[in-house]
């Protein structure tokens, strides 16, 4: 597989990014952007985007986050915090005078950014919903804030990531899990998420298939369940430890193991890790 070929196809070009026009690049609500300048000012108000910000080389262009972008640590530290991802100081924004906000369409409120976009100029929607979407995400933050030769490389390593991932799940047997989010109560994820199309990368299944709700409550004698062959707790947003392992696998009548949520959910450049943690994981389960 050239993964170079299908990366330079994918964002446009050997220089990286989709092929920039008049219009710019559109982002997931299909507004369209064009090249932010050297002193641009950005509010990111999604924590794995944040991340990405500084894996392309523009994080210190960042001027304010919310309080759960957290990674890098050492480095949005001194970053003013502007509330959650929910419920976002606005007026605390708009001291900070962006000339760009970050959002996401799961993590942030539509009224919120309805309210942002009134005196932001560039409000930036973003949308993944399976690994390889980071592409396009990759290609439209290294077009806007030009930091292409970043996105390409990040994306070549998203492109192995998943090739080896699709090469180990075409060797094992499909298997069923239940990827548990929340207790009291227990809640797990639907098949429309992008947790679970991380865990399909490796050839894991979430049940329940049902698409809706989102993250419906777990019904532990449903017949669905005796497909379930293990049981992930996963570290985030219901803080899953030990303890819990031994009373979920007794509920659950399978194995039941603790999982890192940050792998599992936060996309942009965590997605790489996040493929490669659960390729190594799905690899050393199945030999037992």
């Amino acid at each position: 597989m050239d993964v170079s070929r299908d990366v330079e196809e994918h964002m446009g070009g050997a220089g990286g990014g989709p092929p920039p026009d008049a219009a710019g690049w559109a982002d997931a609500v299909g507004a369209r952007h064009g090249r932010a300048d050297a002193g641009a000012r950005i509010v990111c108000l999604v924590p794995s985007i944040t991340e990405l910000l500084f894996d392309l080389g523009v994080g210190d262009r960042l001027v304010g986050r919310t309080g759960f972008c957290i990674h890098p640590r050492d480095r949005v530290r001194a970053l003013p915090k502007l509330g959650g991802t929910k419920d976002v100081k606005l007026d605390a924004l708009r001291g900070l005078a962006p000339t760009h906000v970050i959002v996401n369409i799961d993590e942030n409120r539509r009224d919120t950014v309805e309210d942002i976009s009134r005196f932001v100029p560039n409000v930036i929607v973003t949308h993944p919903c399976a690994p390889e979407d980071n592409l396009a995400l990759y290609a439209l933050l290294g077009g806007i804030f030009d930091c292409e030769a970043a996105a390409t490389s990040l994306s070549v390593s998203l492109q192995t990531a998943l090739a080896e991932a699709a090469e180990l799940r075409a060797a094992l047997v499909p298997e069923r899990v239940l990827y548990l989010i929340w207790r009291e109560p227990w809640m797990t994820v639907s098949s429309a998420t992008y947790i679970a199309a991380m865990l399909a990368a490796v050839g894991w299944e979430s049940m329940p298939r049902a698409p809706e709700p989102r993250y419906p409550v777990v019904d532990w004698e449903d017949a669905s369940m005796a497909d379930v062959a293990r049981v992930f707790l996963s570290s985030e947003p219901y803080r899953f430890g030990p303890a819990h392992v031994g009373e979920v696998g007794a509920l659950a009548s399978r194995p039941a193991m603790l999982i890192d949520g940050e792998m599992c959910s936060w996309y942009g450049s965590r997605a790489i890790a996040g493929v490669r943690y659960l390729t190594a994981l799905r690899r050393r389960l199945a030999k037992g």
